[in-house]
């Protein structure tokens, strides 16, 4: 069976901000409470969305990989301020972590109560507070996804999935992202780059999806070391920030063997890891693992990205990697080799160990690990 499905509205252009104060209005958000994190406050982008609604109350203690204590402090100041939605303005983390407050401030019950891996989707109705999304990077696709993932007390990445989750508006509007530090567009753009292969290699059946992917894949292979090197151009800024919401239409399909790989690592206390650099440094050996299972995909994907039919998947984006001054390697992160062996077994209980089209085994992952150290 096959689920298509395509939801959120996107207001896309340089200046969308100005769109919040009527969106606001529209979703009948008297009341908005701003989620956010340090990072985005310090480069001045939170005095712009008060500019456009005036002062509103605010959490801005997102961490980079969002927790369950994280979302239980914000649920209180979100009640605290008797808001009616939230503006949930930075990264995937920021809005991930807006979706699980959304959630549990209208909801009984604690974050396990909800996770997919027990079926919690089906315990959240339509009551969710809403979020208007506000991304100011380019790579998740959160903000036009059902789905958060929240690291919880005992250590997991987990995934809470439902369609009330997603976002009842979006905001991409590229000149947020011109802030971005060089080595944060370099990664999270290939988030996004990650994003668009996974779901194009998926064994699921969505053409429509491909199709996206595909678009997406183009858009940032093509634009992501301009992005990079020349912060400043407002096209290859909207070129990332349109793979990265591309990337997360296609969500529904699936990720892959690289996601259940990089959400295990995650979720580390120590080293504390970027997901979208953990993506581009685990995608060359996880594109030479599925290689024997996607032949015509592969072909598809070099076609999209005017590459020789000989080229090796692999090796052209580990040589990108470097390109654009990521790692290439988890050792180069202070990643602990002993602890592989546990991220392996781990990997397996992924949500997105399920959709990789080549099923890994524990060996399997063990493997990709070390040839990615």
């Amino acid at each position: 069976m096959t689920t298509i499905s395509y939801m959120t509205d996107v207001v896309f252009a340089v200046g969308a901000l100005r769109e919040l104060r009527p969106l606001l209005d529209r979703h009948r958000i008297a009341r908005p409470f701003i989620i956010t994190d340090r990072g985005v406050v310090a480069a001045g982008l939170t005095q712009a969305v008060f500019d456009s609604v005036g002062r509103a109350p605010m959490f801005d203690q997102t961490p980079p990989n969002p927790t369950e204590e994280a979302v239980e402090r914000a649920v209180s100041a979100f009640k605290s301020a008797s808001a009616d939605g939230i503006i949930a303005l930075g990264g995937g983390s920021v809005i991930d972590l807006a979706k699980a407050v959304a959630l549990l401030a209208t909801h009984a019950g604690a974050l396990a109560d909800y996770v997919a891996i027990a079926n919690g989707g089906e315990r959240i109705t339509g009551a969710v507070a809403p979020v208007i999304a506000i991304p100011t990077t380019s790579g998740s696709g959160s903000e036009v996804g059902r789905a958060a993932l929240i690291v919880t007390r005992d250590r997991r990445k987990l995934a809470i999935i439902s369609p009330h989750l997603l976002p009842r508006c979006t905001i991409c509007d590229p000149a947020l992202t011109l802030s971005m530090p060089t080595s944060l567009t370099a990664g999270t753009g290939m988030d996004a780059i990650a994003h668009c292969i996974e779901t194009f290699l998926s064994p699921r059946v969505n053409p429509p999806a491909d199709a996206i992917a595909l678009d997406g894949l183009q858009r940032g292979f093509h634009n992501i070391a301009q992005a990079v090197q020349s912060p400043s151009d407002v096209h290859a800024r909207s070129e990332m920030m349109m793979a990265s919401l591309e990337g997360g239409l296609c969500f529904q399909k699936g990720l892959g063997a690289v996601h259940a790989l990089s959400h295990v690592l995650g979720s580390l206390e120590a080293p504390v890891l970027h997901h979208g650099t953990l993506n581009g440094i685990l995608l060359p050996a996880i594109l030479r693992f599925n290689e024997d299972s996607c032949f015509e995909k592969y072909a598809r994907i070099r076609s999209a990205l005017r590459l020789s039919q000989g080229r090796d998947l692999a090796d052209v984006m580990a040589g990108l990697q470097h390109k654009i001054g990521l790692p290439a390697r988890l050792s180069e992160l202070g990643v602990d080799q002993d602890i592989l062996p546990r991220l392996a077994r781990e990997a397996m209980r992924d949500l997105s160990h399920a959709t990789n089209p080549r099923t890994p085994d524990e060996d399997d992952y063990l493997q990709l690990l070390r040839d990615s150290f």
